[in-house]
C-alpha cells in the first residue's frame, strides 16, 4: 500500500468545511448569530496565524453537537453539503485524486475539521481512509469533548503514525497535499510534499526547501 494524503480545506475545497459549518449555523438560526460569528472568526484567524488552541476551539465548535438530536444534526449536514460543499469542492481536487487513484495509491484524507462535518465529505469524493478530530460520542449523544489527539498541526502525525502501526504500513513513496504552514509537521515526514495553493508562510518553506508547488485552483 502506498499513500496519497490531502489536507481538506483549502486543499481540496475552495474554502473551509469547519468555519463554513459554523457560517451555516449562524445563517440557520441554529446558533446565536452576533456571539458565534464573533467567535467562529476569531478562531479561524487564529487557526491562520498558527496559534489556534484546538481543545478551546473543539468546546466551541462541539457546542451545537451537544445542544441538539442527531437526526436533527444529520439532517442538517445533508442540507450543508449539498448547498455549501458540494459546490466548492474544486474539479482538479477530482482529477487530483482520479489521477493518484488510477496509479494504484491508497488514498487519505487528513484534516483538524471534526469527523462529524467532514465524513460525508470524505465519502463523496470517494476516499475511503479519513482521520480526523473525533467529537466523543457516547450513548448515542455527544459529550462535547475530543476523543483521543486531535487531528491538528503534530498530532497529524502521531494519528497517522497510529494509523501506519495498526495496519501495517509505512510512508515509502508516500504523498501529502496541504495549504496550510501548520502541515509542516506532517509535510516533512512523507517522501513527496506537496504545497497546493499554500498561504504565505508555506509558500516560503516550500520555495525554501525545494518542495513541489502547486495550484488547484488557477491553471498553471
Amino acid at each position: 500500500m502506498t499513500l496519497a494524503i490531502f489536507d481538506l480545506d483549502n486543499t481540496l475545497l475552495a474554502g473551509d468545511s469547519d468555519y463554513e459549518w459554523g457560517q451555516f449555523l449562524v445563517r440557520k438560526g441554529i446558533v446565536d448569530a452576533e456571539t458565534y460569528e464573533k467567535a467562529n472568526q476569531a478562531f479561524y484567524e487564529q487557526y491562520k496565524a498558527g496559534t489556534l488552541d484546538i481543545y478551546e476551539f473543539a468546546r466551541f465548535a462541539f457546542r451545537p453537537l451537544t445542544a441538539h438530536p442527531l437526526e436533527d444534526l444529520q439532517a442538517w449536514r445533508a442540507e450543508f453539503m449539498r448547498d455549501h460543499i458540494e459546490p466548492i469542492i474544486l474539479p482538479k481536487a477530482r482529477e487530483l485524486l482520479s489521477r493518484h487513484r488510477e496509479q494504484g495509491y491508497t488514498l487519505m484524507i487528513i484534516t483538524a475539521t471534526n469527523r462529524f462535518v467532514t465524513e460525508p465529505i470524505a465519502r463523496e469524493l470517494g476516499v475511503d481512509h479519513l482521520l480526523a478530530t473525533d467529537p466523543e460520542f457516547v450513548d448515542g449523544v455527544y459529550t462535547g469533548d475530543i476523543a483521543g489527539v486531535p487531528c491538528f498541526q503534530g498530532g497529524k502525525v502521531t494519528r497517522l503514525e497510529h494509523w501506519l502501526a495498526e495496519n501495517s504500513e509505512t510512508l515509502d513513496d508516500s504523498w501529502f497535499y496541504s495549504d496550510s504552514h501548520n502541515d509542516v509537521p506532517l509535510l516533512e515526514r512523507v517522501e513527496h510534499p506537496v504545497a497546493v495553493d499554500a498561504d504565505v508562510t508555506l509558500t516560503e518553506i516550500a520555495r525554501e526547501r525545494g518542495w513541489h508547488q502547486m495550484s488547484l485552483r488557477f491553471s498553471e
